[in-house]
């Protein structure tokens, strides 16, 4: 047991603490547990010379239209395919996933180009061929179409729904719009649609309150009076979405619960295409959502209208109370890149999407942004260059373009390259550059001392998509979790040449996976954190704290890396001392199929929660004996998602 006085002082104090972990090793499928009992000592200098202040952006968010992230995700629209144009404007044009409701001899649903909006001229044209009456009646409930939206609208008690659509006929028309269940059978709500005189283009709007619950609703159209109608720009959100801002609430606390520093947006290759001709361009983003054209996100393979747009991403930053970073793209896709020598069209194109963000509200870009509802300018001081370009034949010539360009225009913001750095210095000007890893367990854990011997000098890293990718890895699991805290406490010990980091991928809709790995899983109703996403949590707090001088000794052959810092709760202006201690035996990764009986050979991921500075003695016994009172056990990092998921039968 050792003990130590702290002063008052808001500074460190120079004085050093030692904590003895005892080590007790786990064996795998056997009923006995077997303690072999060992001590390391781990040693914090809380001197002011040793301590250093980490980046207060270093931990925050990646943000890439994924695994329908965004679209039937965060984005709250419930309506999939809302302006029909997912088919092309090719005729005739796939409508899915919309459906007809009656056969053929009473309806009949085609495309048109009538559309009223010039980026997206699809139009539905409905023609009902039955009536109320006569010899062709139109079934009980009538004829229309239906739209089942990302897997199932998630419809609640109380609540209430916007509907927006456009509308034409040349005749009086009487449709009504319903929320019911998968089967159409069961409304929760109806209202109806009727007006003599639609004959040119109309916009309607309605609000529905659902009278019961459903996670698997859809919204369906339906008549029972002979005619054509023309439908356009069919929408559906909750009025109860975050401040108003079209943030579906429960997906967007998991993020801000993360207290992100930063948000990276909005990819990934998601911003590159696998041909530039769907790469995500920013100016087709803005404006009214029904004037957006939408586009097919072809290195995932869906469709997205682009409700969640460029001046949503920097909304979404805004409401996090998180840096903004903004990838675009540089001309440059998976498969074709434009030369060098025509660059400037692209690189205009970025000027002006940096100045919708920051001009004054009377500027080209920056009315747009004001005309939107957000007239004082977002903060952006963050741009990088494409995502994962580097090497490839055009990105120098092309990044030196930009370079030059921004650094003129805006010389404040900071830019970075997808060129990494670490290894050797670039050829290039550059504030930070990228630094990507997608790893099994065992290379992430080692990689957690990866940056202590890189220089000094030069652009620091943005370590902005980590993440344990392995086979056996589901969505996530607790041996991935604690690879990556392991990086991330070597990213904390080394912040001094490493300014940023994220995970990636960040959502998972459970009906459309795409990656291996993932840090917050959800459905049309239901979220959970994965065992990567909880280990995050414990990291919250390192953002602008003091990292001090630590040092572990450890007489074994068993892996140990910790950190000490110094943080601050804002609550009660107290600062606090915050240890993590993180220990896996070698062992550990040359039994991957032992780590499915149980829990592998991983001794603690610790925390403690220490009143810093303090009058008082401080007491550090051994784990053993502490283990209840301030230092969190190892499976803690995935409690909570595991009680997720008993709790999530349709996940």
């Amino acid at each position: 047991m050792l003990s130590g006085k702290m002063g008052s002082s808001n500074a460190p104090c120079n004085f050093l603490l030692v904590f003895l972990i005892g080590l007790c090793t786990l064996y795998r499928c056997s009923a006995a547990e077997i303690g072999a009992n060992q001590t390391a000592r781990l040693f914090v200098n809380a001197s002011e010379a040793s301590a250093r202040k980490m980046p207060k952006h270093l931990f925050g968010l990646f943000f890439e239209e994924i695994n329908h992230a965004g679209s039937g995700g965060l984005w709250a629209e419930l309506v999939s395919n809302r302006g029909f144009e997912s088919g092309g404007q090719i005729l005739p044009s796939s409508i899915s996933p919309w459906s007809t409701i009656g056969d053929e001899s009473s309806i009949s649903v085609s495309t048109d180009l009538s559309s009223s909006f010039e980026r997206n001229k699809v139009a539905l044209r409905m023609e009902v061929l039955c009536d109320s009456k006569g010899t062709n009646v139109c079934p009980a409930g009538g004829v229309g179409i239906y739209n089942p939206g990302f897997w199932g609208m998630n419809i609640e008690q109380g609540k209430t729904y916007r509907l927006v659509l456009y509308i034409r006929s040349l005749e009086p028309i009487n449709v009504f719009v319903s929320l019911t269940d998968s089967h159409g059978s069961q409304a929760v709500s109806t209202v109806s649609i009727i007006a003599d005189d639609v004959s040119k283009w109309t916009k309607v709007e309605a609000t529905l309150e659902a009278k019961g619950t459903n996670p698997s609703s859809r919204l369906q159209l339906t008549t029972t009076k002979k005619g054509v109608i023309w439908l356009d720009q069919v929408s559906l959100m909750p009025l109860d979405t975050y401040k108003g801002h079209g943030f579906r609430n429960d997906l967007f606390k998991m993020l801000a619960d993360l207290k992100p520093g930063f948000l990276r947006f909005p990819g990934g290759c998601f911003v590159e295409g696998d041909w530039l001709r769907n790469a995500f361009r920013w100016k087709e983003t803005i404006g009214p959502w029904e004037e957006r054209p939408g586009h097919f996100g072809d290195v995932w393979n869906y469709w997205t209208d682009d409700g969640l747009g460029h001046f949503e991403f920097l909304q979404l930053a805004e409401d996090l109370g998180a840096e903004p970073i903004w990838v675009f793209n540089n001309g440059i896709s998976h498969n074709d890149e434009v030369d060098s020598a025509n660059i400037i069209t692209f690189v205009q194109e970025i000027l002006d999407g940096i100045e919708f963000a920051r001009g004054d509200p009377d500027s080209t870009w920056g009315s747009v942004r004001a005309a939107m509802g957000h007239p004082e300018p977002f903060v952006l001081r963050y741009v990088a260059v494409g995502n994962e370009d580097c090497g490839k034949p055009n990105y120098l010539g092309n990044y030196l373009k930009f370079y030059s360009a921004i650094r003129h225009a805006y010389p404040d913001i900071k830019i970075i390259s997808n060129c990494d750095g670490s290894s050797l210095p670039l050829d290039h000007p550059a504030d930070f550059y990228d630094f990507h890893t997608y790893d099994s367990a065992d290379i992430m854990f080692l990689l957690a001392r990866y940056f202590d011997s890189i220089s000094r000098h030069g652009p620091k890293a943005f370590v902005s998509e980590y993440a344990v990718h392995e086979d056996n890895s589901g969505v996530g699991n607790l041996l991935g979790a604690l690879a990556e805290a392991s990086f991330l406490i070597g990213l904390e010990r080394n912040s001094d040449v490493v300014e940023m980091a994220s995970y990636a991928p960040l959502f998972l809709n459970v009906n459309d996976r795409k990656a291996v790995a993932d840090a917050i899983v959800f459905n049309s109703s239901q979220v959970f954190g994965t065992p990567s996403y909880w280990m995050q949590h414990f990291f919250i707090e390192s953002n602008g704290a003091i990292l001090l001088d630590s040092t572990l000794q450890a007489n074994s052959s068993t892996s140990l890396i910790a950190s000490a810092i110094i943080w601050q709760n804002l609550d009660n202006s107290k600062d606090y001392l915050r240890v993590k201690v993180l220990a896996m035996s070698t062992h550990t990764f040359l039994s991957r199929k032992a780590f499915a009986c149980s829990l592998p050979e991983v001794l603690l991921l610790g925390f403690s929660f220490l009143p810093f500075p303090s009058t008082q003695a401080l007491n550090f016994v051994s784990v053993k004996s502490y283990w209840n009172r301030s230092i969190l056990n190892a499976t803690d990092v995935i409690g909570t998602s595991l009680q997720a998921i008993s709790n999530s039968p349709r996940l």
